[in-house]
């Protein structure tokens, strides 16, 4: 019983991708090769989802805002940031709101005056941050954050 030349072609090319696969995988050539510094901060970042807010926190037992930034850019790409947001705010390039890239950090006037609240922009107009609530995920659409928003900053590539 002999194979058409079309099943013999699908069966080549089965064998080839699973080879391909195989040594991929074998050689350490994978999707995480491909994974950027921003998109390392952001899978850091979101490790420390539900830990505590804490006034003038920089560790997992309780962040505020900038301590969590500082916290996670110093541990995902070993970059060392500013203590507060308004210093974390004169650091990096200036990025428009429509060029946001995963791991660009946000900035926000919580206080009505000045630059007073960072977080990590992680795609889909969403950021995580540590909040008065602990950390966690926020929409840059909702309401709240919306009429605060200041600007944004990239700080790795």
């Amino acid at each position: 019983m002999s194979l058409s030349a079309t099943k013999r072609s699908s069966v080549i090319v089965a064998i080839v991708a699973a080879l391909a696969l195989l040594f991929s995988t074998m050689f350490g050539l994978n999707a995480e090769a491909a994974q950027t510094k921003g998109d390392k901060v952001v899978s850091y970042a979101q490790t420390l989802k539900g830990s505590k807010f804490k006034w003038g926190g920089t560790t997992p037992k309780g962040f505020d805002a900038s301590g969590y930034t500082q916290y996670v850019y110093s541990k995902s790409v070993k970059v060392k940031l500013p203590r507060t947001s308004a210093d974390q705010y004169k650091v990096g390039k200036s990025v428009k709101l429509a060029d946001l890239k995963p791991g660009d950090l946000v900035f926000y006037k919580t206080n009505g005056k000045t630059v007073s609240f960072v977080g990590i922009y992680v795609g889909k107009q969403q950021f995580i941050g540590a909040t008065s609530n602990g950390v966690r995920l926020q929409s840059m659409n909702d309401s709240y954050w919306k009429t605060k928003y200041v600007g944004a900053k990239s700080i790795v590539k």
